[in-house]
């Protein structure tokens, strides 16, 4: 029985898998009306949030001085604020300890590289192992506030990063993006929510900054073309045209994201697509992931929307099913934005 351990960014999480059954039990404290009122996360509040919230969470779990059939825990040790990192290992640490127990550090890219398959785990945990090598190699896109990425899982589990942003994250972009056009934290969901009534085909952004046989993602251009065409139009042709704008300018980020993942499924051999990271929750985005799989006959495989944030679940399936990225020992914090091993 694996407890993990999530505080990356702002939210405070806890959960248990067994590995017979699956996810048995999810606890997160969100801190999401906390920052709101700074237009994004203040990385000293959100540690403070981190040490009030964990025993409260850890009691909701129902473990205290006892720690039940507990007899790992797992942690993510990085990518992340490095102040909220610490206050989760070090939790997790003061466990170990009290409870004399093993404690592995997760990386949490590989947490949501992970995560698309905890649904097929809870299908049948028995028959997982099998069913999961039947779908290697696998393509997998995260997408989320920091980081874009395209990586393979390869017939012998190892994982290799193919592509990611050279400037802003996808996320990042919807989220400055949502900034220029004046809507309140967290963006990217408002421009969703707006782009959901407007036509894409109106605005004309900037599709594909960096060339599609190019491995890599750029979407800082993408801003800088927003931010010029807001300079030109006065506040009541905004207001107007606003649904217009945020879907052409979500198109355009989606159109760059499905554009590179399907350069890298005709030039490889994958058997299945999987998608997962907070902006993996957009439904268009979804939408457009299945459909680049059903064209191209792949297993389709996308991140449960409780799962596509910051959550625990994903680091206790990734203590599971990926053992060999695990750290071990004295491991330590690694705010990098890559995936452990690249």
């Amino acid at each position: 029985m694996i407890l993990a351990i999530e505080s990356s960014c702002d939210e405070s999480a806890l959960a248990r898998l067994d590995p017979a059954r699956g996810i048995v039990g999810e606890w997160v404290h969100s801190q999401i009306d906390l920052h709101k009122e700074y237009g994004g996360v203040v990385p000293d509040l959100a540690s403070r949030e981190h040490l009030k919230n964990f025993f409260p969470l850890l009691s909701a779990a129902g473990l205290s001085a006892d720690r039940g059939e507990i007899t790992q825990i797992a942690v993510t040790h990085g990518p992340g604020l490095a102040g909220c990192l610490a206050l989760g290992i070090a939790f997790a640490r003061s466990l170990a300890v009290a409870w004399e127990l093993p404690v592995v550090g997760v990386n949490h890219l590989r947490g949501h590289a992970y995560s698309p398959f905890i649904a097929l785990h809870e299908q049948a945990p028995a028959e997982y192992p099998q069913a999961f090598q039947a779908l290697l190699p696998h393509l997998g896109l995260i997408v989320s506030g920091g980081n874009t990425i395209l990586f393979e899982i390869d017939t012998n589990q190892q994982l290799t990063v193919l592509a990611e942003t050279v400037d802003d994250a996808a996320g990042e972009a919807l989220d400055k993006g949502a900034k220029l056009l004046g809507l309140p934290y967290p963006g990217g969901p408002q421009v969703e929510r707006l782009a959901a009534a407007g036509n894409a085909k109106i605005y004309d952004f900037p599709k594909a900054i960096a060339p599609r046989n190019e491995r890599r993602f750029s979407f800082s251009g993408l801003k800088t073309s927003l931010r010029y065409r807001l300079e030109k139009m006065g506040d009541a042709e905004l207001e107007a045209a606003m649904p217009d704008i945020c879907a052409g300018y979500q198109a355009a980020v989606i159109d760059q994201l499905v554009g590179k993942t399907k350069h890298l499924i005709q030039a490889g051999q994958d058997r299945s697509l999987g998608l997962s990271g907070g902006v993996s929750n957009n439904k268009a985005l979804r939408a457009a992931v299945e459909r680049l799989a059903k064209r191209f006959r792949l297993s389709c495989h996308i991140a449960q929307p409780k799962h596509t944030g910051d959550n625990a679940a994903m680091i206790a399936f990734a203590a599971f099913a990926d053992p060999a990225g695990l750290a071990q020992g004295a491991f330590s914090i690694e705010p990098a934005l890559r995936l452990a091993g690249q």
